[in-house]
């Protein structure tokens, strides 16, 4: 079982596991369009589904086989605001795939690259990872900005790949290797 020692503190953020009682935060992102638009097949979440989300978030504290989610809240001036998450996708390979979800109030600061930059650090040191891909819709162009920013470069456009709302979207693959990472400019 690998997870990091909590919580993770940044400048201006701590990095811990969503537990029930961030319900009310995690809630206020969940129900709004504006966020869940770039979601698969999302609409706005009533409160019991925001319920039944933070429930599932809560287990997902530690990476202890492939396939595994590591989410963590990230917590600013005592509100989760966003949270970050690094799903285990080959212990042979020693990839992952990072994602991250941010209320829109808290935007525009830099704290989702903090946070997702905090998740990296962890996932390439302590754990041991070799390479960590992200994806997003292509024209989300505030994700593809923020892979942008943590130093991950862009692999591919898979042209009408996923379905999305009812059609095809393409999608961007960002990613980024270990010694990249160790290596990036401050």
């Amino acid at each position: 079982m690998a997870h990091p020692t909590y919580p993770l503190n940044t400048p201006r953020l701590l990095l811990r596991p969503v537990t029930v009682d961030d319900l009310d935060d995690v809630h206020a992102w969940q129900r709004r369009p504006d966020v869940v638009r770039w979601m698969r097949d999302a609409e706005p979440r009533t409160r019991a589904q925001s319920l039944a989300s933070v429930a599932a978030m809560a287990g997902e504290d530690a990476l202890r086989a492939e396939g595994d989610c590591l989410t963590l809240g990230a917590v600013a001036e005592g509100r989760v605001v966003g949270a970050v998450e690094l799903v285990w996708r080959s212990a042979a390979d020693r990839t992952a795939e990072l994602g991250w979800v941010f209320h829109p109030d808290h935007g525009g600061r830099g704290l989702a690259t903090e946070a997702a930059g905090a998740l990296l650090d962890w996932g390439f040191g302590a754990f041991g990872l070799h390479r960590v891909i992200a994806r997003c819709h292509a024209d989300n162009e505030p994700s593809a900005r923020l892979a942008t920013r943590l130093g991950m470069r862009r692999e591919a456009r898979h042209v009408r790949s996923y379905r999305f709302r009812g059609g095809w979207a393409d999608q961007f693959v960002y990613a980024v290797l270990a010694d990249e990472w160790r290596t990036r400019p401050s």
